[in-house]
């Protein structure tokens, strides 16, 4: 019982470690990489779609992309859409593609990003230590219970614990990586 409960823990802070990393993906680097727009949301249809299921992008320079929509009519709405998530790109639609060129980061923007950086890996840090706490108090209620004794529930704590830790680590060293990718010139 207890070690199902530490299960669901680990399982729970590996799902916090990767929305951390997917939302590091949409941190712009200077570099384009379709993950940028990963985030953007386009009103098509009737509908707020993202974008990688109304159109196909690549990278032919290393400073530009080329968003080809699967429906021309939907160009527009596509563009306006890249135009207004605050990424800093500039569209334009050219017939049935938009192009969108990656500008190379300032000190300031860059320096901006890291902040960001650091807000989204606190927010991952911050649902790690909720999980433990979550598990922490399980495992507290199963003690009162008497499913499990005083030493487990040492044990399971200090288990919990090194689990938070690693993952927090795992966090860090993730930041870590963005931020030297984000401060690259």
């Amino acid at each position: 019982m207890a070690g199902e409960k530490m299960r669901e823990a680990s399982a729970s802070m590996d799902k916090a470690i990767e929305a951390v990393r997917r939302e590091f993906t949409s941190v712009r680097t200077g570099k384009a990489t379709p993950m940028i727009l990963e985030t953007v949301r386009v009103d098509a249809y009737g509908s707020v779609m993202p974008i990688n299921q109304l159109a196909n992008v690549t990278v032919p320079e290393p400073q530009l992309l080329v968003v080809h929509p699967y429906d021309a009519s939907v160009a527009g709405s596509i563009a306006t859409a890249i135009q207004s998530a605050d990424l800093g790109l500039n569209p334009s639609v050219d017939g049935n593609i938009i192009r969108v060129p990656v500008p190379p980061l300032t000190e300031e923007r860059r320096l901006e990003m890291v902040k960001v950086l650091h807000r989204m890996a606190e927010e991952g840090r911050v649902s790690v230590r909720h999980v433990r706490h979550v598990a922490k108090k399980d495992l507290e209620t199963m003690k009162r219970e008497g499913e499990i004794g005083e030493d487990e529930l040492h044990r399971r704590l200090h288990e919990l614990q090194d689990l938070t830790d690693k993952h927090v680590a795992t966090i860090d060293s993730l930041l870590a990586k963005k931020e030297e990718e984000v401060m690259e010139v």
